[in-house]
């Protein structure tokens, strides 16, 4: 083992930047650092002359009566402020001298504005975890007589408690970020985060570092101080992926590591840190079909697919339009019987969604409380005169007006291109080659 001199460890005491005085234990000066005499303007004449005598009113001497130590005195000698902290010398139970280590009142008050600058931070960033982790949803807020939707919430009732991960799959507009809400609130987790995120809704260059993080530096546009992922934001809660089969291949591989090791690492970070989420996934896709095609990650599919909840679209529990309406229509309005019977009728490609937002719509022209037929939404009027034509009855003309009727509806879903109208085919059960000779044959288009 190495021996250091006394000349080393002098070295030691004057490269450190704060400032430093020590006396022995009869108060005399033994030594004091060039960032002592800075601080102070006092210079080595102090060495070898009693404290007390040379500073009038200093307290280290007291230091080295009681033996106690005293942290952030402030002192002001010859137009000089700064703050000592203060404590003795001890060997084999004995004081043997005090040391005075000093910071000039400028340096604290910058390190004060820079504490004040991280506490500011920090409380910003909770404000910002506690907006977006509200949940405004409770499994009393779905509202259902239908007895797949009464399943389902049995179902999601009972998962609630655990940590299991749960997949929802829906139609977008049919209630899955509800669902999700839902869990969270029913759940051990209910008084953390719970932060949501559109994996559709954000490019691929990004997505990465809202999940996990980045540190300073990590990239060109990288954030001074780095920024802190979803993941570390919903830590001991929840996070739900909405839209989950558009992340990449490569997020969806760091995603199953997270779930895996229960760590993520922010980009540009060679430490590990550790998480506890649950996750709550949902698509409209058919993720099982995407992962036996390499467009998702199968291992990824079964890590999430514990806890299966699949929410039927509007058109097959119509049963619960009366009770939906009812809580979604204004105080004071109600609808025509015509309308009723319509909404009855119609497909709802956009769900419970689009169910909530034509009854605002609707109630904003209706100026005596009545909702009628004129009041709906042109899209929703048209498909009223589409209803409406007449076939001249035989089997084979109401057949293909039905599914005339249908294929149009269909299409109305998705956007007008090719991946719009393969998944158009997929959900009617047919070839994209035969929709597209349906598409000619009734002049869809």
């Amino acid at each position: 083992m190495r021996i250091y001199s006394t000349k080393w460890w002098e070295k030691v005491i004057v490269s450190i930047n704060d400032g430093i005085l020590v006396i022995d234990e009869f108060e005399k000066v033994l030594f004091i650092n060039p960032e002592y005499s800075r601080i102070t303007g006092v210079g080595k004449e102090i060495i070898g002359k009693l404290l007390s005598g040379f500073r009038p009113g200093a307290q280290l001497p007291e230091t080295l009566k009681d033996g106690k130590t005293r942290v952030g005195i402030y002192r002001e000698i010859n137009g000089c402020a700064y703050v000592v902290d203060m404590a003795p010398i001890e060997d084999n139970g004995k004081i043997i001298g005090a040391v005075s280590v000093c910071k000039g009142i400028n340096e604290v008050k910058a390190l004060s504005n820079e504490l004040n600058k991280k506490v500011k931070q920090v409380i910003e960033l909770q404000e910002k975890i506690t907006k977006l982790s509200s949940v405004k949803y409770s499994f009393e807020q779905i509202i259902t007589q239908s007895s797949e939707m009464l399943d389902n919430k049995h179902i999601a009732k009972k998962i609630a408690s655990s940590n299991l991960p749960v997949l929802l799959i829906g139609e977008s507009g049919t209630g899955k970020e509800l669902f999700s809400q839902s869990i969270h609130d029913a759940s051990d987790r209910r008084d953390h985060p719970f932060i949501a995120v559109n994996c559709a809704t954000i490019p691929d260059t990004l997505i990465e570092s809202e999940l996990f993080g980045y540190v300073e530096g990590a990239f060109t546009s990288a954030k001074k101080g780095g920024k802190v992922g979803l993941f570390e934001m919903a830590n001991n809660g929840t996070l739900f992926l909405d839209e989950i089969g558009d992340l990449s291949y490569n997020v969806q591989a760091n995603l199953l590591r997270v779930l895996q090791e229960g760590t993520i690492r922010r980009i540009g970070d060679t430490k590990e840190v550790k998480v506890d989420v649950r996750i709550i996934a949902a698509t409209h896709q058919d993720l099982n079909q995407m992962a036996q095609k390499y467009k998702f990650r199968q291992d990824l599919y079964y890590r999430l697919n514990v806890a299966h909840i699949t929410i039927p679209p509007l058109r097959n529990r119509k049963e619960d339009i009366p009770l939906l309406v009812k809580r979604f229509l204004p105080t004071n309005y109600q609808l025509h019987n015509d309308v009723l019977q319509f909404l009855q009728s119609y497909n709802w490609p956009g769900n419970i969604r689009e169910l909530k937002n034509m009854l605002s719509y609707a109630a904003c022209l209706a100026d005596d409380g009545v909702i009628e037929l004129e009041h709906l939404p042109e899209v929703m009027r048209n498909q009223i005169v589409d209803d409406s034509i007449q076939t001249d009855g035989t089997l084979r003309s109401v057949v293909e007006s039905a599914e005339a009727r249908y294929i149009n509806q269909m299409l109305k879903r998705y956007e007008k291109n090719i991946e719009g109208r393969r998944l158009a085919a997929s959900n009617l059960g047919i070839s994209l080659a035969s929709l597209y000779n349906k598409i000619r044959k009734y002049k869809l288009e």
